[in-house]
């Protein structure tokens, strides 16, 4: 068809009166046209950009050729592990020298105190202040080698940096001491480790320090050193019993008058012991070398780009305060935010609960599946009209510069990660790992916001499943135990070569006890734990942890234990609800009280039953997996009160023995 005949048709003038029609066109009309082009160019321009992610997202790995089904990262462009993200930062004292060099000696280490601004120590203070400290040690019968371990009895803050950066000068070894691994678990890790010298933050650990050495527990002790004001009659005790109390600002001070060179460690020599609790028999302490550290954090590096030492980037600590962390948060502005899921599901459940009418409720969830969308289509942006009606006040409430949240040590609720991507209006990534792999071997690929699953393998590890007969879980359908291989895989336990061999086996592989599934993109979900199984009367096996996962969220819900027994058909469970969610949880059902009245009230705890056995018919349990019968418990566990690891993990056979006897109750009443 002609040009003259379309334009007949569309009843608009032939080319050769175009011009006629143009000149036509009044001043008015030109100006709305120009507008509205204006309108188009604007926001061409600035309408927001999806992230590009770093490979195809449907198949973020791939199988590596004659590995029995080895998986690897296909970020990156060799097929070689990676050991090392810059050839000038192969050990963590390296790290820091190119941060130092990176930042033009910026900001470093950050602190405050209350109500006031942060204070900034720069690289270089740091660098100096390590040198010192470890002069210092060496002029306290210390070795500068990886056979001098150094014990770290503190608190997160800018000195027990100073004091790891120290021992790395000088090739000697970290070793965190914890009180909240047990009791006796400090006295046991200063014993298994040698450890002579201990860095303490208050007076009152040093104390507990020196009772262990009274007790004659602890006979290699020799030298704490303190890094807050403490009293003369603390060194005058420590003097009664053979060990000697410096403070941390004496011992640099006599560093920097004997300074000695640095005595650089090689990537292979060790770095930090971590002693990690489990939840049976002593605390095992995980050997990890600077190569293991190095490895670990470059898969991070090449899969997201963010900034840490390295980089020259700088870290804030909170105050020690819980209760002062928002507070924290607000005069830090961090763009990185670590967190474990239950902060998460805790910001989640806040969220909602300020939401108290249906109306305002229809509008939040509205205006969240408007920004999910975005985030689906791979925009994650914070300057939305939903984020200036909805969600700025909680972006506010961490500080309105998150760019990054990283998340992992549990199970994250896919419900509540796919919300918080869109209130946040950041990256929220998810991890999967353990202590003996230097914390990761998984994490989500930038620009895949799905959940369900923990991200592909790292580019420093290979992943492989293998099978686990008894819970029948075989690789030929994609399932088995996760192990991992490669440079951040830990050189073993410190002095027990028994547990080693049951976590490495002869081909380097570490056997982490998860049970996990690939899933057609190549990501790895966790879907049940080898260890804490237990068997029913009649023969199921039954794996807690999983169904403890789906019971967790419960609106009411804070906290859940599941317990089974081999001579009982079916499950109990002890439930601690969440003191800001449960009593509007209630009214809704027409129940009130107070916390405490609630905790007792029988109707509230056929409702709680209800809705958890509700989610677990939804979550694909079968009747054997469901609990029978709850006990509703008042307070949280806790790491204080001994019914968590740590890592927030629960201590089973503590939580079996403390609810005894309501375990007892439930089995007796519901036969």
């Amino acid at each position: 068809m002609q040009t003259q005949e379309i334009l007949r048709m569309l009843r608009l003038p032939e080319l050769g009166d175009l011009g006629q029609f143009f000149r036509s066109l009044s001043a008015t009309t030109l100006v709305s046209m120009g507008a509205l082009a204006a309108i188009l160019a604007y926001w061409f321009t600035h309408r927001p950009k999806a992230l590009q992610p770093p490979c195809n997202l449907l198949m973020q790995s791939e199988e590596v050729e004659d590995s029995g089904g080895a998986r690897r990262s296909v970020i990156g462009d060799s097929p070689q592990l990676l050991s090392h993200y810059y050839d000038d930062a192969r050990t963590m004292y390296e790290v820091f020298r190119r941060g130092l060099r990176i930042s033009g000696n910026g900001p470093c280490l950050g602190f405050r105190n209350p109500k006031q601004p942060y204070q900034w120590l720069s690289y270089q203070e740091v660098a100096d202040r390590a040198e010192f400290l470890g002069s210092g040690l060496l002029q306290h019968n210390c070795k500068p080698c990886t056979d001098q371990f150094i014990g770290v009895f503190a608190q997160n803050r800018p000195e027990w940096i100073i004091a790891e950066l120290a021992c790395y000068t000088y090739s000697m070894v970290v070793v965190p001491l914890y009180d909240t691994l047990g009791p006796g678990a400090v006295r046991y890790i200063i014993n298994t480790a040698d450890i002579s010298t201990v860095v303490v933050d208050k007076p009152q650990k040093a104390v507990v320090l020196l009772e262990h050495v009274e007790r004659k527990e602890t006979p290699g002790l020799k030298l704490i050193i303190l890094m807050e004001p403490f009293e003369e009659a603390l060194k005058d005790r420590g003097q009664e019993c053979g060990v000697v109390i410096k403070s941390m600002q004496d011992v640099e001070d006599c560093g920097q008058q004997n300074h000695c060179d640095p005595v650089p460690p090689k990537p292979s020599d060790l770095s930090i012991v971590c002693f990690t609790s489990g939840t049976t028999g002593n605390p095992k302490g995980a050997m990890l070398t600077h190569g293991n550290v190095v490895a670990d954090f470059s898969g991070f590096l090449k899969v997201t780009e963010s900034v840490v030492y390295c980089h020259g980037g700088r870290v804030g600590f909170f105050q020690g305060d819980i209760r002062l962390l928002s507070d924290d948060m607000k005069a830090l502005c961090p763009t990185i935010f670590p967190v474990v899921p239950r902060l998460l599901n805790r910001m989640y459940d806040k969220i909602f609960s300020q939401a108290d009418t249906p109306l305002k409720r229809w509008l939040l969830e509205f205006a969240a599946k408007r920004k999910q969308a975005e985030v689906r289509s791979g925009i994650i942006r914070n300057d939305s009209i939903w984020d200036e009606l909805f969600f700025n006040k909680v972006q506010a409430s961490l500080g309105g510069c998150v760019r990054m949240i990283v998340t992992g040590a549990a199970p994250a609720s896919p419900t509540v990660l796919g919300f918080l991507r869109a209130a946040l209006g950041c990256q929220v990534y998810e991890g999967y790992g353990q202590t003996e792999c230097t914390a990761g071997c998984t994490f989500t690929t930038p620009g895949d916001w799905t959940s369900g699953h923990v991200g592909a393998p790292l580019p420093c590890n290979h992943i492989k499943l293998v099978n686990v007969e008894e819970l029948n879980y075989w690789t030929s359908k994609g399932e088995g135990e996760i192990c991992v291989r490669g440079p951040n895989v830990f050189k073993g336990y410190l002095k027990d070569p028994e547990r080693t061999k049951e976590a490495l086996d002869e081909d380097g592989w570490l056997h982490t006890g998860d049970i996990g599934k690939w899933l057609p993109a190549g990501t790895l979900k966790i879907i049940d734990r080898k260890k804490h199984i237990f068997k029913l009367a009649q023969g199921e096996y039954v794996a807690p942890e999983m169904i403890e996962n789906i019971y967790i969220r419960s609106e009411p819900v804070a906290q859940v234990y599941v317990h089974g027994d081999s001579l009982k058909a079916f499950l109990v469970g002890i439930v601690v609800p969440d003191p800001e969610v449960m009593p509007s949880w209630a009214r809704k059902r027409g129940i009130e009280g107070t916390y405490a009245e609630l905790c007792t009230n029988k109707e509230l705890k056929k409702a709680i039953l209800e809705d958890m056995v509700r989610l677990g018919k939804e979550g694909g349990l079968h009747s054997f997996e469901q609990v029978k019968a709850i006990h509703i418990h008042s307070d949280m566990f806790s790491v204080q009160n001994g019914l968590l690891t740590p890592t927030l993990k629960a201590k089973r056979p503590e939580l079996r023995e403390y609810f005894k006897k309501q375990i007892e109750e439930l089995y007796s009443t519901s036969m």
